[in-house]
């Protein structure tokens, strides 16, 4: 795995502002910036943020020894190094590769002068979250926060009116919540947006697949359950169990998965008022029917992903991790959790998007190549609640090479790339797998019930399916599968690969068309149930 140009290049500036800064000069955060139209100076502001307004930032720390992190990440993932699969805890990663304790608490000191309430408690010391008043947050990062009308939507949003920086030498990666520029936005699609697939083969009103379906579909009849394993699921507003019951109720099956909220900022973990809860729902809904036996569904709920993952990856009590939802690319930040993620043994997924590039769809979290993209397909099943029978790729599945021109091909993708699929030998390529994402599944929300789809649907399945491995990997004496591209990447080219992955050959998303093997809608394919023994034997 390749160290990314922008995490080497980042990281040379921040070594060189350490050395040549003066004490308490105001120091630029290394990678933190504002929305493009207004460091143009395109936007002019619309009004002045309150001074008691009360704001919530998170700053981020950057990474010890990266170069050695990246090694080890190699090596664990790695059969022939002698630390394969020798994942490492929190307190192991912290020690190493996290900012010093003494660099920690000397930013907190910092934030605490400057009058803001500071939570300083994350594990790994990579994040500290902030809240205050919006005149001690301009003091502190030298900014103003202005309201700006937004170009393309109707809608005013605030934004520091430059680079922020601060008067101390601890070096800082990056500020998340200086402006909401950027919505994060789920990846679903509802039936008004396009029709409703034409194939329904499933279990719930008018065929509409039902979670057990996906489950009898990808997996079949066996005794798996998920028995042990917790899956934590990012979910950037709040949700409401009473949807999650009313699906189990509507659809005649037991609820005995133990779903708890984990609140890591700000935003409430109830969906009440104008919230609508739809992505949080299914997330958990599909996630179960999967798994109908797992240890628990942890909820982590924020209004910054930072924070999210940041308490998915300290907390490290989720085996595997999921999100639905595209967010304001923080790459350094983000980056540096997934591999974090990755040396712990957390396998990370994300949905690819739903509008058939990655331009429109998002494009992050998915470009990153550290976590397990999810596209979507359209499937076929023998019947309601019957086994696969036949799958397409489905015409909204976002792919496509990076948007970010930084983010390259990882060596494992390499090999994968031809004509045919039209995929970039020198940008990372997504996704790398798929499962069922047509406008025909089943789900409550929002004290109703319907249909909806998008490759929201796919990532919460995957991740149940991984549960399953990791079960039977459990019952074997084995590590949870972590990290799953290298594995998959692994197989996809060899004599295992039509045991292990349903080949989506037909289909087309936007430029890109489904070919024998990996391709640019559903990347590898969808999984078998062949493939819980593979990812159980790693």
């Amino acid at each position: 795995m390749r160290l990314n140009s922008r995490l080497a290049a980042a990281l040379a500036v921040a070594s060189t502002m350490m050395t040549a800064l003066p004490a308490l000069a105001a120091t630029r955060i290394t990678e933190a910036a504002i929305p493009a139209p207004v460091a143009a100076g395109q936007l002019a502001p619309a009004g002045r943020m309150a001074a008691d307004t009360v704001m919530a930032v998170s700053v981020s720390l950057p990474v010890r020894h990266p170069a050695a992190r990246d090694a080890m990440l190699r090596a664990i993932y790695d059969p022939a190094s002698a630390n394969y699969r020798h994942f490492l805890t929190v307190a192991q990663y912290a020690a190493q590769f996290g900012p010093t304790k003494a660099d920690f608490a000397a930013a907190a000191d910092y934030f605490r002068s400057m009058g803001l309430t500071v939570d300083d408690s994350a594990a790994n010391r990579s994040l500290l979250k902030l809240t205050g008043r919006a005149a001690d947050i301009e003091r502190a990062f030298h900014v103003t926060m202005n309201y700006y009308q937004h170009p393309t939507e109707h809608r005013l949003f605030f934004a520091a009116d430059r680079t922020p920086s601060v008067d101390t030498n601890v070096r800082l990666l990056d500020v998340i919540g200086l402006d909401n520029y950027q919505l994060p936005q789920p990846r679903l699609i509802r039936p008004q947006e396009t029709a409703m697939g034409a194939r329904t083969t499933g279990s719930g009103p008018n065929g509409a697949f039902l979670g057990s379906d996906m489950r009898a579909a990808y997996y079949g009849r066996g005794t798996l359950t998920g028995a042990g394993q917790t899956v934590g699921l990012m979910e950037l507003a709040g949700y409401n169990l009473t949807s999650v019951q009313t699906y189990f109720s509507k659809v005649g099956q037991p609820l005995n998965v133990p779903v708890t909220g984990i609140a890591t900022d700000s935003a409430p973990l109830g969906c009440t008022g104008s919230c609508d809860d739809s992505e949080q729902a299914l997330d958990i809904e599909y996630t179960i029917s999967m798994a109908p036996g797992l240890a628990g569904v942890e909820v982590y709920v924020g209004n910054n992903a930072e924070d999210v993952l940041n308490s998915q990856v300290s907390r490290d009590t989720s085996q595997i991790v999921s999100t639905s939802w595209g967010w304001n690319e923080k790459f350094t930040t983000d980056d540096n959790i997934f591999k974090e993620m990755a040396l712990q043994g957390q396998t990370n997924l994300t949905a690819s998007g739903d509008y058939s590039s990655l331009l429109a769809s998002g494009p992050w979290p998915e470009e990153d190549a550290n976590i397990t993209a999810v596209g979507g397909t359209d499937l076929v099943t023998n019947g309601p609640g019957g086994t696969w029978k036949s799958e397409t790729g489905w015409s909204s599945s976002a792919g496509g090479p990076s948007v970010d021109k930084t983010i390259l091909i990882e060596p494992y993708q390499l090999p994968y790339i031809n004509t045919a699929n039209g995929g970039s030998t020198t940008l990372r390529n997504v996704p790398d797998v798929a499962a069922q994402a047509n406008i025909n599944m089943y789900y409550c929300a929002n004290s109703g019930c319907g249909v909806a789809g998008g490759t929201s649907f796919a990532s919460p399945m995957w991740a149940g399916f991984v549960a399953l491995a990791n079960q039977q990997a459990a019952s074997e004496g084995h590590g949870p599968a972590g990290w799953i591209n290298p594995i998959l990447y692994q197989y996809g080219n060899t004599k295992y690969y039509k045991f292990l992955f349903h080949d989506e050959t037909s289909g087309k998303s936007g430029k890109f068309t489904c070919t024998t093997n990996y391709d640019l809608v559903t990347g590898l394919g969808s999984p078998s149930t062949d493939m819980i023994k593979l990812l159980s034997r790693y």
